[in-house]
């Protein structure tokens, strides 16, 4: 049996009031946790819960990525509606997506006035995030929505990979549950207990 491991690093942005939770050459981890299975889906999905983020198995998710990231969006947001996700993204990126046959609504950024994404999430109206930013001019911008969800416990994935990893654990997730084992116990074959 093939057995896929996923590392992740931990890191402690909630306790560092007003820092940006994207991350920079400068960033350093405070350790690194795995999580394993024999689905890729599973394994990612069980190291975010060993870093304190829980991906949603339902609910709406915010998408909003940069102009070069946007073709390569669709596929990930086809398959968050397929998995019944409800979409919201800001004006520019709901327009690329409705162009492929997408419903999205619409949501405003920050600076465009009120109710804003960042009070979407305050309000528990947003279960997940995908943000890729880009540039000066959504720098603000994104910085609030990436603070506002680390705030409010909801991921935020700022790469189209991570996005995808994202989207294959909540698949994975569906289909085959999440059990936890300690590694020995997977090379000698005993029985899991459920999570």
């Amino acid at each position: 049996v093939l057995f896929r491991s996923v590392k992740s690093p931990v890191f402690p942005f909630v306790r560092f009031p007003g820092v940006d939770t994207i991350l920079g050459p400068e960033m350093k981890s405070t350790g690194e946790v795995m999580g394993g299975s024999s689905s890729f889906g599973v394994a990612f999905s069980k190291a975010q819960l060993a870093v304190g983020q829980r991906l949603p198995s339902k609910g709406t998710a915010f998408v909003s990525v940069n102009n070069d990231d946007k073709a390569n969006l669709v596929p990930i947001a086809r398959d968050l509606a397929e998995l019944g996700f409800k979409l919201v993204a800001t004006r520019g990126t709901a327009v690329h997506l409705r162009a492929y046959g997408l419903d999205v609504d619409v949501v405003f950024k920050v600076n465009e006035g009120r109710p804003n994404i960042s009070d979407e999430i305050v309000n528990k109206k947003i279960d997940l995030v995908v943000n890729t930013p880009l540039g000066r001019e959504s720098f603000f911008d994104d910085r609030a929505v990436r603070r506002a969800a680390m705030m409010h416990e909801v991921p935020c994935i700022t790469t189209l990979t991570g996005a995808a990893a994202a989207v294959s654990a909540i698949r994975a997730m569906r289909q085959e549950g999440i059990t936890v084992r300690a590694l020995q116990d997977y090379y000698a074959g005993v029985t899991p207990e459920p999570a």
